[in-house]
């Protein structure tokens, strides 16, 4: 019999031989399988590592509409000096001063896009008799000095002839950098005390202007004693204001269209609200300016329609009989489903009306001309928008500062949109009737719940 001792002994001994054999078999067995994995591995082929998909960008769908190519509507006017403004329209020189003015009051049009609308304005502006030495172009384009130097072309939206603009006897002024509508407006005040203008004048690019050529309401014709032109008239209504014991802060001729201005009232008020950059701004200023007990109201200086559209020929302004009438639109509809053309266009003749008996021909001419700008108003106030003139021009790539049209007239909407929201929040209230309506004060911005819940 084995003492517990022996029996310790004996297990102690079959414990190791257990462990070498395995270790034995264990290295035996590695030994096999590497020698067979190293036969073999030549024939597996290798596991190659699953490259993750990288998800690529979703393109929106580009329009199949076509726009025309921008056209010059003044080509004569690269050559060759402007013609002479019709005589009856020419200002006698310094003509402010007998109206008690000693200074010349600047007439403002902004320019941030659409360059044939532009020329146009200025064009009308100049042969309807406002002297051009007074009128400034303010280039806010946001392209530094790409224009000065040339380096835009017609088909880019910010592109400006700074040459045929000095050719026609304007002045360009550019801001430092692209401004909204509010910045743009207290930059014309800023203008307005660098220069020492305790008024100004300013307008907008997508009108036409004439002087009330014609007469009516008693006003003498064109040529006849007594008769004025759009500026004369202006320069007369801001002699009657500034002579007036009224505390005034505009005064509107077709609405803000065109618009004169005391540069006293807008800074009382603290200028316009940059927060609110574009639509509804206007009612903003104007709202503060009435709760300040500053006057605006409305006056009639000439004829001023707002267009979308330009005349296929601008000598047509300067009465020029050998120039086409007729209008273009630089963003026309789509062509008709049914079309097989996928380029639009819309291209508008000369007005078909008769020559009366014993009527000159200026006077003929005269007619048509008005008859056309008055289409080309009615063009504009169509089912189609006022303003799809702003997307017209689609060219530009690779030039300096290039910016896609149709990106520039989204991100315009997007910030007119946050604006509106800004001036519902700032005054509680969403619509122009903050007085009237909203019943509310100066001191009440920033400060009043919502009425609309």
């Amino acid at each position: 019999m084995l003492t517990a001792r022996g029996r310790r002994y004996v297990l102690l001994a079959i414990a190791l031989i257990s462990i070498t054999i395995a270790i034995v078999v264990d290295g035996r067995t590695k030994g096999i399988v590497r020698e067979r994995y190293n036969k073999y591995k030549g024939t597996i082929p290798p596991i190659e590592p699953k490259e993750k998909e990288i998800a690529q960008p979703k393109y929106l769908l580009q329009p199949e509409q076509v726009p025309p190519p921008v056209v010059d509507p003044f080509p004569s006017l690269a050559t060759s000096p402007p013609p002479p403004i019709p005589k009856w329209n020419v200002a006698p020189k310094n003509l402010y001063k007998k109206y008690g003015l000693d200074y010349a009051p600047p007439l403002f049009i902004g320019f941030t896009r659409g360059w044939p609308l532009l020329l146009q304005v200025v064009v009308s502006w100049i042969t309807a008799g406002w002297p051009a030495e007074h009128i400034y172009v303010i280039e806010n384009t946001g392209t530094q000095w790409a224009n000065p130097r040339g380096k835009l072309s017609l088909q880019n939206p910010f592109y400006l002839n700074h040459g045929l603009l000095k050719r026609l006897g304007v002045n360009v002024i550019q801001t430092p950098v692209l401004l909204n509508f509010a910045q743009l407006q207290n930059f014309y005040t800023h203008l307005a005390h660098e220069h020492k203008w305790p008024q100004y004048f300013w307008s907008h690019m997508d009108i036409i202007v004439f002087s009330w050529e014609d007469g009516g309401d008693g006003r003498p014709r064109a040529g006849e004693k007594g008769y004025k032109t759009i500026y004369e008239n202006a320069l007369a209504e801001l002699n009657t204001t500034r002579h007036s014991n009224e505390r005034w802060a505009t005064r509107f001729f077709a609405y803000d269209a065109f618009t004169l201005v005391n540069r006293e009232a807008y800074d009382e008020v603290g200028g316009w609200d940059t927060y609110i950059p574009y639509y509804i701004t206007d009612c903003d200023m104007h709202n503060r300016l009435n709760m300040h007990n500053w006057t605006l109201s409305d006056r009639g200086a000439g004829i001023i329609t707002d267009v979308s559209t330009v005349l296929k020929d601008l000598r047509a302004l300067y009465r020029d009989s050998s120039a086409e009438l007729g209008f273009t639109d630089p963003n026309p509809p789509p062509p008709e489903p049914e079309s097989e053309n996928k380029e639009a266009s819309i291209n508008q003749g000369e007005p078909d009306i008769p020559k009366e008996d014993g009527e000159s021909a200026d006077k003929w001419y005269w007619r048509k001309l008005l008859r056309t700008v008055d289409q080309m108003g009615r063009y504009k106030h169509g089912n189609r928008g006022r303003n799809t003139w702003q997307i017209g021009q689609k060219g530009g790539e690779k030039e300096p500062f290039y910016y896609p049209a149709h990106g520039v007239q989204k991100a315009f909407e997007m910030l007119a949109e946050a604006g509106r929201q800004i001036y519902a929040e700032k005054w509680g209230h969403r619509n122009c009737e903050l007085i009237g309506e909203g019943k509310l004060k100066l001191e009440d911005q920033w400060r009043v719940a919502h009425d609309w819940e």
